[in-house]
C-alpha cells in the first residue's frame, strides 16, 4: 500500500499536466477565425455554462460593466457589442462554433482577429476588477482604430 499511493501521485500529476498542455496546444492568444465573422464591429463574448460560480458570475460582470463604461457610444452604434451565451444552449451552437468556443471563455473577435481573454479575466474578476477592464480596453482599442481605419 505504502508503494501504490506514490505511484498513484505520480500518475495523478502527469495525467493533469498532460490534459492542461492538450487543452491549451501551445496556441496563441490570437487566432485567426475563417468562420465567417462581422468585420464591422468587435464582438466580447463570454460563454458560460448553466452552473456558475462567483467568479463566473464576476467575469460576465466586469466585462459588460467595462465595455459599457469604456465604450458607450460604440455600443449605441453596435460597433462593440457584449454577449453572454450559455455554450450548453441549443442556441448558442452556432455562435459557439464561430468563435470557436468549447468551453466557459471570454473572447474579443473582429473580423479574422479572435483573442482569448479567459485566463486574465478568471484571475482578475473578482480580486482586481480594474486590471481586467484595462485588458479589455487595451484588447478592443487597437481593433477598434482598425476597424475606422478600414
Amino acid at each position: 500500500m505504502k508503494k501504490v499511493l506514490p505511484v498513484l501521485a505520480v500518475v495523478a500529476v502527469a495525467a493533469a499536466v498532460i490534459a492542461i498542455l492538450a487543452f491549451r496546444s501551445g496556441a496563441s492568444r490570437e487566432e485567426a477565425v475563417t468562420a465567417g465573422l462581422s468585420g464591422d464591429k468587435v464582438e466580447v463574448l463570454y460563454f458560460h455554462l448553466t452552473r456558475r460560480c462567483v467568479t463566473c458570475q464576476a467575469v460576465e460582470n466586469v466585462s459588460r460593466e467595462a465595455v459599457k463604461e469604456l465604450y458607450p457610444a460604440e455600443v449605441g452604434k453596435g460597433t462593440v457589442v457584449f454577449r453572454t451565451l450559455n455554450i450548453e444552449d441549443k442556441s448558442s451552437e452556432a455562435d459557439a462554433a464561430r468563435a470557436k468556443a468549447t468551453g466557459q471563455c471570454l473572447l474579443v473577435i473582429s473580423g479574422d482577429t479572435r483573442i482569448d481573454l479567459t485566463s486574465e479575466g478568471f484571475m482578475n474578476a473578482r480580486n482586481s476588477p480594474e486590471k481586467l477592464k484595462e485588458v479589455i480596453k487595451k484588447t478592443v482599442d487597437p481593433l477598434l482604430t482598425a476597424l475606422k481605419s478600414n
